[in-house]
């Protein structure tokens, strides 16, 4: 019988994701519910070589279909068409859904970024015919404009997760609109990105709050925390309804004396009680934004600028590799 892992145990208290395009991660380290990414992560998969064939394939067949999307330039067309075909690959080795993130340059745009969550659903289609939408969510930013889109598409059936997420305020209405996932980033994206950079303020307990509050107003939307840099962040969020976990954690987690104490902060009761009534925002633009911008003096919509402004230059990487490939 094979040792018991840290996998096998969080996996005993929280639903387990694989936040990677990298087919073999979720082939060989698997069982995982979701599997989701990044403009960041799709670069970094892009850019290996032995995917410079479907990237070379996803051109001509963006070439192809271009004129379906008026306004629509090539190389975003083909972005998509690369990102949807990873999805495909892993989507037979996990059990739920595959995760694709709009163009970060559309996050203040409600029409932009609805029309691009549609145009992802299309091709799956085109490039699976009979792919369940159902198994496809669509990762858009939390900002105001972007919550409003997760509205329109969950009211259409598409499945919508808010990420780039920071504040009680933006995960209210995330459930006011219906997403199916928030994404609360427990370190600043920049961590991934800034050698020697350390979040001193994590949000762990944010992820407890959120969750307890969720529960308390019998939201539908399930909270999966994203952007972890160390195992024990992970088993700190052991309770949690979803959690999504990069390559490099999971092989930790993988190993067999990677098994801990759990010491969950679900289990803890000195955290600060949440609100002591529901909260609402979803008909009140001006109180929203007046919440959210206030959130730690100003810190957190910092947070967010940043975590859009790191997506909106991986797609400019994303879109030099697709012109270097053309």
């Amino acid at each position: 019988m094979a040792a018991q892992t840290g996998l096998d145990v969080l996996r005993t208290r929280t639903i387990v994701d694989c936040d990677t395009m990298d087919e073999e991660v979720a082939k060989t380290l698997g069982p995982f519910q979701d599997c989701t990414s990044n403009q960041a992560i799709a670069f970094g998969e892009l850019s290996k070589p032995e995917h410079k064939e479907l990237v070379v394939t996803s051109i001509s067949e963006a070439k192809n279909i271009l004129s379906r999307f008026p306004g629509l330039s090539l190389e975003e067309l083909a972005i998509e068409i690369a990102m949807v075909k990873l999805a495909l690959r892993i989507a037979p080795h996990i059990r739920g859904h595959v995760h694709i993130q709009t163009n970060p340059y559309y996050s203040y745009s409600v029409e932009k970024t609805t029309v691009n969550a549609l145009r992802i659903i299309q091709l799956f289609q085109y490039l699976q015919p009979g792919f369940e939408q159902s198994r496809i969510c669509i990762k858009i930013p939390s900002t105001w404009e972007g919550m409003v889109a997760c509205r329109t598409l969950e009211q259409a059936g598409v499945h919508t997760l808010a990420t780039t997420l920071f504040t009680l305020t933006q995960a209210v209405l995330a459930a006011e609109v219906g997403c199916t996932y928030i994404a609360p980033y427990v370190n600043q994206l920049k961590v991934h990105f800034e050698p020697g950079f350390t979040d001193l303020d994590k949000l762990l307990p944010l992820c407890v709050a959120i969750q307890k509050y969720y529960e308390s107003v019998n939201a539908k939307t399930q909270v999966l925390p994203a952007s972890l840099t160390s195992t024990d962040e992970i088993f700190a969020m052991a309770g949690v309804h979803h959690i999504t976990i990069a390559p490099n954690l999971l092989q930790q987690l993988s190993q067999p004396d990677s098994v801990p104490q759990i010491q969950s902060l679900f289990d803890s009761d000195t955290l600060a009680a949440g609100p002591s009534s529901p909260l609402s925002f979803i008909h009140d633009e001006s109180a929203y934004r007046l919440a959210f911008t206030r959130d730690l003096h100003g810190a957190s919509e910092e947070k967010l600028t940043q975590a859009i402004n790191i997506f909106c230059d991986m797609q400019d990487e994303l879109v030099q590799l697709v012109r270097s490939a053309a």
